[in-house]
């Protein structure tokens, strides 16, 4: 009988165990999956709390996986045992919803999620169905391209759909997780990178990383000095802050756009003639879907683009999610699997 390793939340609130179980047979197609990484998401606190809709315990999270394809089943086509592949957010999608026939799979009625409507990357093996495969370049290594797969192509994805052009001003409000590769995304494709962050010791990241410019959110107003810049056509607003985000939006030039890729937990206060008049708007960006994945990956191969990581071993899982609550680490946990012979 083949096992593997895997963490797991058994039940709302409680620690992760780290359990040895029989690995499951991959069914039509789907795959089997030998992780060699997998990254630890803020969006993994939902299994850990069993908040999620539909959500059922004892459940493996991790959607920011890499690894290499161990074995097929019935009906796969393109894929190969020895394939290196990535699985993100997005872990599958009915075809047959209005949504999937206008090949808008992210918005599919029946969206499978990775690590929440079915076991994920916090484990030595996973089963993984074929649409939500993404080819990995050999230019990432399996940790640094594991975050890509949450972080990163949710950030790619959603200045790649703004209303921002090369040579526009693009402000990323935080430096954390997602905001340092938002930085570097929105250097790479041409904007005139604004960084908001806070503290003057955050000025060296942020320049290191590709910003134009940077303003220290705790010295004034960050709409006025942001509009003292020549407005924002775009900002990508990566920082949980309601407050923060609020005041991002009078920085916004004229047509300009607040795209939203962070969830903070109050509710944000607006008033209707800040839009109306200047006509701006708001728009929240999920991830993408496995192709958009393979963009992302092949983008940060191509042109440098790295992920800040800490590693741990599968057995440090406790530590690498409490380290990515507290804020503690720099910019991303990740959890590496060890070589294993299929």
């Amino acid at each position: 009988m083949a096992t593997m390793r895997a963490a797991r939340i058994p039940s709302p609130g409680a620690d992760f165990e780290i359990i040895t179980r029989e690995r499951a047979e991959p069914g039509p197609r789907q795959v089997e999956i030998r992780v060699a990484a997998c990254g630890v998401c803020h969006s993994d606190t939902f299994v850990k709390g069993g908040q999620f809709p539909g959500l059922q315990l004892p459940r493996v999270p991790g959607h920011e996986v890499i690894g290499v394809i161990d074995r097929i089943g019935p009906g796969v086509e393109g894929w190969k045992p020895g394939d290196r592949v990535g699985v993100g957010w997005h872990g599958g999608h009915d075809f047959v919803c209005e949504s999937c026939r206008r090949g808008d799979f992210m918005t599919c009625r029946n969206e499978l999620i990775s690590g929440i409507g079915s076991d994920g990357g916090y484990a030595e093996y996973m089963i993984a169905r074929i649409e939500a495969l993404a080819r990995v370049p050999a230019g990432l290594s399996d940790a640094e391209a594991a975050p890509l797969m949450c972080a990163g192509i949710t950030t790619f994805n959603a200045l790649r759909h703004s209303l921002a052009r090369g040579g526009d001003t693009v402000a990323v409000l935080g430096l954390g997780g997602l905001g340092h590769l938002g930085v570097q995304f929105a250097s790479k494709f041409g904007f005139h990178t604004v960084a908001i962050a806070r503290g003057e010791d955050e000025r060296p990241l942020a320049q290191q990383l590709g910003a134009h410019e940077y303003i220290d959110s705790t010295k004034g107003d960050t709409g006025k000095r942001l509009a003292a810049l020549g407005g924002a056509k775009a900002v990508l607003a990566t920082a949980p802050s309601a407050r923060a985000i609020e005041e991002t939006i009078a920085g916004l030039a004229p047509g300009g756009q607040l795209m939203l890729v962070g969830a903070p937990p109050d509710p944000l206060s607006v008033q209707a003639a800040a839009l109306l008049l200047p006509r701006l708007s708001i728009q929240g960006w999920p991830s993408g879907h496995a192709k958009d994945s393979e963009d992302t990956l092949q983008f940060c191969a191509r042109f440098g683009v790295r992920p800040m990581i800490e590693t741990f071993p599968l057995e440090r899982v406790t530590e690498a999610f409490d380290r990515m609550m507290s804020g503690q680490v720099r910019f991303r946990s990740v959890l590496t699997m060890p070589a294993k012979a299929g």
